[in-house]
């Protein structure tokens, strides 16, 4: 399994757009904005990585924006769509794609980064730390983290 940061292959860019607008209830148009944006401007927000198997079939991602939809503009960037195909989870996948991220991240100059869940041990176990409760645009609440990114000594894939 390799992880991939999306600006340093332009050419996953269709299938991961595909491939996290079939996890999640959010268009493959927005995905596709998003990640040609990572691309055309390599550094800062948004970023996105995929994980691949050895078909070279996306068995995992996650991607970095500047809100995931909640109220507090303030908290950014936010990292968002983590999801592991269930065959693949329960292995370290998703702990070291947030691990990558964090590193990948603070080597761009951002000190922290946040998430909203609702997979509170989950996010603990891997070094998040509750921050607020915050309101989605649906209007419930929901629990924020954030984590550092420097300091992080983690092996690029």
């Amino acid at each position: 399994m390799k992880l991939k940061r999306l600006r340093d292959h332009p050419k996953l860019l269709e299938q991961a757009a595909a491939w996290f607008a079939s996890k999640w209830e959010v268009p493959v148009e927005a995905y596709k904005e998003s990640m040609e944006l990572c691309i055309r401007q390599q550094q800062g927000i948004p970023q996105w990585y995929v994980v691949l198997d050895e078909k070279q079939g996306i068995i995992a991602g996650a991607g970095v924006i500047e809100n995931d939809f909640h109220e507090r503009r303030d908290l950014t960037p936010n990292l968002c769509a983590l999801f592991v195909e269930e065959n693949y989870r329960c292995q370290g996948i998703a702990r070291s794609i947030l691990d990558f991220i964090r590193k990948d991240l603070g080597e761009m100059g951002v000190s922290k980064v946040y998430l909203i869940t609702d997979h509170m041990e989950f996010y603990e176990r891997c070094g998040w730390k509750f921050l607020t409760m915050v309101r989605c645009e649906e209007g419930e609440l929901i629990r924020m983290y954030e984590a550092d990114c420097c300091g992080w000594d983690v092996s690029l894939a």
